[in-house]
């Protein structure tokens, strides 16, 4: 695979919930090689941070092939879960320092198994710090929740 930065994919991502739980929503801006594809979608009842991993997963899952990749996110809880935490939770079958089950085991899975397929580069932006992408992205995860309601 070569090195050059137009074969890098650039992913921003964010999740929006309308309560906490309640109707989430989340957002995706890819870009690579000066194009753009824009994805979102909402869920019913759920949680912020269920919606902060599904982006990423949705995301990575419209990846055709492997690639070099960057996921921009301002969710330290994706950024260093999926770059520190997991590898111990994995160790532990999925149980926390705690010895609790892990929170949202079924998309941190799934977002293993997305991200293995690929060279990514985890990076945390500040949210709504006037980040462009960032701030789309988090227009992108509104319009999801707006679309459950109908708007």
């Amino acid at each position: 695979m070569s090195e050059n930065t137009d074969d890098i994919v650039d992913i921003f991502t964010d999740g929006a919930c309308s309560g906490n739980p309640g109707p989430g929503g989340w957002g995706a801006i890819l870009r690579s090689q000066g194009r753009e594809k824009e994805l979102c979608g909402g869920v019913p009842d759920t949680t912020n941070n269920r919606m902060e991993l599904t982006a990423v997963i949705e995301a990575l899952k419209t990846l055709k092939r492997p690639v070099r990749a960057r996921v921009h996110t301002d969710s330290q809880y994706v950024q260093k879960g999926i770059s520190e935490w997991i590898h111990a939770w994995k160790r532990r079958g999925w149980l926390t320092a705690g010895k609790q089950p892990v929170k949202n085991a079924d998309l941190w899975r799934l977002l293993d198994a997305e991200a293995a397929r690929h060279r990514i580069e985890w990076l945390w932006v500040r949210g709504h710090a006037g980040h462009a992408e960032n701030e789309r992205a988090d227009a992108l995860a509104q319009r999801g929740i707006d679309n459950l309601r109908g708007a």
